[in-house]
């Protein structure tokens, strides 16, 4: 068996990834497709780290040895003890140091072809963000815009499905970029998982092609999009949707619909408007909110809230708005976006 310096560029080479941190460390981020073997778990490495600390570095590792031990052989015995012969784990760690090495040793012993990730995950975060810099500038990016309701996200999933690349930001941010831009059942990920899987996403794409993108500010929810990618966003050609107002209506009240479902939600996400809105006008939206009385409340928001925003923010954001490419449309249902990502994807 070999024992070679392992590095990023050789991940697919391995049947499975191991990470051998503590839960709360891989729910923060981790390799795509690694499984969570944590050779201490949170409350365990917060005993060790004390130990350390106040006591001294031989007690720290005497107590995380015998630990250590414990969970390898618990993972053996459970997760491993099917595995053939020519298996071929590489395992990980914070920087690649004992926790992943220590469980390395063992499934050597046993016979395995086990490899030690070099550097560990911050290897991998390395990795992350020198990709981001280096193919960020150089996407052959397509701006779509519009006012909220053009049905923009929409557009992107049906010049996906027509075979164009698409970038969907909001997608992977797990938000919709605004104050009622949360996903039902989707937590928004870590910004370092957030960049994780826009890596992922960019590295999928032919790059002398031109890959479709969202309009979006420097924030979606609670994260930021990295500058390499935002900053090609802002310079690169723009498609502008010029939708009625009435068709951007009928298919905020679709695609919102379930907002009714939490009225007192609903309502206190409109809250976070009070610095930017009239108290008359919050107490009006507030209470057609908490009614369940969603047209006039999307009305309203439509024309003194986003209206405008998008009027005031996108000449600032985007450089080449002023050459913008205008599609104009009256039906947003299915069909309808359907044909106006066909007539886009025609330009």
């Amino acid at each position: 068996m070999s024992h070679q310096p392992t590095t990023v560029a050789d991940i697919g080479d391995f049947s499975v990834v191991i990470d051998a941190r503590s839960p709360a460390e891989f729910a923060l981020d981790h390799l795509p497709g690694a499984v969570n073997c944590p050779v201490l778990n949170d409350e365990e490495r917060r005993i060790v780290g004390t130990t350390y600390v106040q006591t001294s570095a031989f007690e720290a590792r005497k107590i995380g040895g015998a630990m250590v031990a414990r969970n390898i052989a618990r993972h053996l015995e459970a997760l491993f003890h099917d595995k053939p012969k020519d298996w071929r784990p590489l395992i990980y760690c914070w920087r690649g140091g004992m926790r992943s090495g220590s469980f390395v040793n063992w499934l050597r012993l046993v016979g395995w072809d086990a490899q030690q990730l070099k550097g560990g995950y911050k290897a991998w975060r390395a990795h992350v963000i020198e990709q981001i810099a280096l193919k960020g500038p150089q996407l052959q990016l397509r701006v779509v815009c519009g006012p909220t309701g053009s049905a923009k996200t929409r557009v992107l999933q049906a010049l996906a499905a027509q075979g164009e690349q698409v970038l969907d930001l909001e997608d992977l941010a797990a938000h919709r970029g605004s104050v009622l831009g949360g996903m039902p059942g989707r937590p928004q990920p870590t910004q370092k998982g957030f960049e994780t899987q826009l890596m992922l996403a960019i590295s999928r794409f032919d790059l002398t092609r031109r890959v479709w993108v969202e309009a979006e500010s420097r924030r979606i929810g609670k994260l930021t999009v990295p500058e390499p990618v935002l900053a090609r966003l802002r310079a690169s050609p723009v498609v502008e949707i010029a939708a009625s107002f009435e068709a951007r209506l009928a298919y905020l009240l679709r695609d919102y619909a379930w907002l009714g479902d939490d009225a007192q939600g609903l309502a206190d996400k409109l809250g976070t408007l009070r610095e930017l809105l009239p108290k008359e006008t919050l107490a009006q939206w507030q209470a057609w909110a908490l009614a369940g009385e969603l047209p006039p409340l999307f009305e309203g928001l439509m024309r003194e809230h986003y209206d405008p925003l998008y009027a005031r923010s996108q000449g600032r954001h985007l450089a080449e708005l002023g050459g913008a490419l205008r599609v104009a449309c009256d039906d947003l249902s299915d069909a309808g976006i359907a044909a106006l990502a066909a007539q886009i994807a025609g330009l």
